[in-house]
């Protein structure tokens, strides 16, 4: 059985993986492991702390390393390989596989791959509306319109933009009375399907295959 560690930002990626990956990669023969970022809050903390994490994991024989961290979080004095060259980049998607590869070249070795979750991890919750009809109370969601709406509006919805007060979890947070972003994350990603969030998100869909065939 292959082993991988999966690197998580917080809690709430943390337990998406526990609850969704975890027996889906069981069954390719994959083992994973979820550690949280070092040092951290629950957040980003500088690439140099978190290429020091992939390296010591990376010491282990016959493992492979990749990353849960939200793009929305990434600041200029986290100073992540080539940030300020992917600036002049306009397609999201674009954007990430550019930072990605230039990750993959600062670590260098074949068992790390780099990973960016576009926008954040809540992004993938706006995938349809019986999830949250179906587990959310009712009398909690404030604005059942707008909800249907966001997921009608997005076909892909990592694309679902990253302002201070419109990227998805500022929006979940406004649309659920009480969000819980770990523990309601991780009932509304159970109920989804992680074949249902590949099917919408393309950037996320590409990173399980990568998983799904990594080798030696």
């Amino acid at each position: 059985m292959k082993r991988l560690i999966i690197i998580c930002e917080g809690e709430t990626e943390q337990e998406f993986c526990k609850d969704v990956l975890y027996q889906h990669f069981q069954n390719k023969d994959i083992y994973i492991e979820t550690p949280l970022i070092k040092k951290s809050l629950g957040g980003i903390v500088p690439w140099k702390q978190i290429k020091n994490q992939i390296l010591l994991h990376l010491n282990e024989k016959e493992v492979f390393v990749t990353l849960l961290i939200d793009f929305y979080g990434i600041k200029d004095y986290h100073r992540f390989p080539k940030w300020d060259e992917s600036k002049g980049i306009a397609d999201k998607i674009q954007k990430m596989i550019f930072l990605e590869q230039a990750m993959k070249e600062d670590i260098s070795n074949h068992r790390f791959i780099a990973y960016i979750q576009l926008h954040e991890f809540e992004g993938l919750l706006f995938n349809n509306i019986a999830a949250f009809k179906n587990n959310i109370p009712q009398n909690e969601i404030t604005d059942l319109t707008t909800l249907e709406d966001t997921i009608n509006l997005n076909p892909n919805p990592e694309l679902i933009n990253d302002g201070p007060t419109t990227a998805p979890s500022k929006r979940l947070e406004r649309l659920i009375k009480g969000y819980n972003k770990v523990v309601y994350g991780a009932i509304l990603a159970t109920a989804i399907g992680l074949q249902n969030i590949r099917n919408k998100a393309v950037h996320f869909n590409d990173w399980i295959t990568q998983l799904e065939n990594i080798q030696e």
